[in-house]
């Protein structure tokens, strides 16, 4: 930590750190709260409708940079390949810390660092990039790929984990997830109390 600091301030940054009430870039894609869709009377066709309307958050950057299908995530809004080059194995800790941080220079292409105490790349099974909204639906269902979870524990994971969280307080310069945590926790319950079908 204190050597990566070090480096960006030998780079003329000058770092500190973000509070909570930093503006976010808003982002522009709305996300349907589960009442949207009660007038679809066929339980399946609602169950498919509420996980399509999930996926807003799950393939917006915030979730796909760090689900990538290779070893190597992307980053930023554009989602492009991270620089510098970090793979799946390697800890992301080095330069990720365990909050956001603010950085202000002249000369920089982007505007703060994101941090979280378990900043990580997810494991290869719980790749996304790639995949159509129908392939992410099974994969997430699935225990062998979902890290395990039943549907209450994904539930739980969706709704509550402070790390997907972070996709609504991403740090300067970069979109929020759409919508709150709080509503794709609804999406999701509203998806398992339907069926939770797949797209």
């Amino acid at each position: 930590m204190r050597a990566a600091l070090a480096g960006l301030i030998s780079l003329g940054f000058a770092v500190t750190a973000m509070s909570g009430g930093v503006a976010q870039t808003p982002n522009p894609v709305e996300l349907k709260a589960p009442s949207a869709f009660a007038s679809i009377g066929n339980s399946a066709a609602r169950s498919r409708t509420l996980f399509s309307e999930a996926a807003k958050v799950f393939t917006s950057p915030r979730c796909m940079n760090c689900h990538p299908a290779g070893d190597r995530p992307t980053q930023a809004n554009d989602r492009h390949p991270h620089e510098p080059l970090i793979t799946r194995n390697q800890s992301c800790l080095t330069c990720h810390t365990d909050k956001n941080f603010t950085l202000t220079t002249d000369r920089g292409s982007y505007e703060s660092i994101p941090g979280h105490q378990r900043w990580a790349v997810a494991p290869i099974e719980m790749a996304w990039q790639g995949k159509s909204i129908g392939e992410m639906c099974r994969q997430i269902k699935d225990p062998d790929r979902n890290g395990g979870r039943t549907l209450a524990l994904l539930h739980e994971h969706v709704a509550h984990d402070d790390l997907v969280g972070w996709g609504w307080k991403p740090g300067q310069g970069r979109e929020p997830a759409p919508g709150s945590q709080e509503l794709l926790g609804q999406l999701i319950q509203a998806w398992i109390d339907s069926g939770a079908e797949c797209p």
